[in-house]
């Protein structure tokens, strides 16, 4: 390795980690940009924590030795995804009927 140059993984070859950091990254955004009361602080923190474990779980299966332990990484980074998605629709519906009652009362 040459002094100065970033050494290269190969996770970063992969279309699917890719498009998990850029999810990541844009959930963050995302979260960053909601203004609300201190009680949703613990659920948002959840939400970066399970988005950014999708990119995270790939790389380390890609660093594993063997197919086998790749999928089994790729199963628990999907898992990572539903629970992002959950956590987001949680939050979501939540909001929609607090606006829809006090929009209607």
């Amino acid at each position: 390795m040459k002094s100065g140059c970033l050494m290269r993984f190969g996770c970063e070859d992969l279309d699917i980690w890719n498009r998990a950091t850029d999810f990541a990254v844009k959930v963050i955004e995302l979260i960053e940009t909601i203004n609300t009361g201190r009680k949703h602080f613990r659920l948002f923190e959840k939400i970066e924590s399970s988005a950014t474990s999708i990119p995270m779980n790939i790389a380390e299966g890609k660093g594993c030795f063997s197919p086998k332990e790749f999928t089994l990484f790729c199963f628990i980074a999907r898992g990572s995804l539903y629970e992002t998605i959950t956590f987001y629709w949680k939050y979501l519906k939540k909001k929609a009927e607090f606006l829809k009652q006090n929009f209607w009362n």
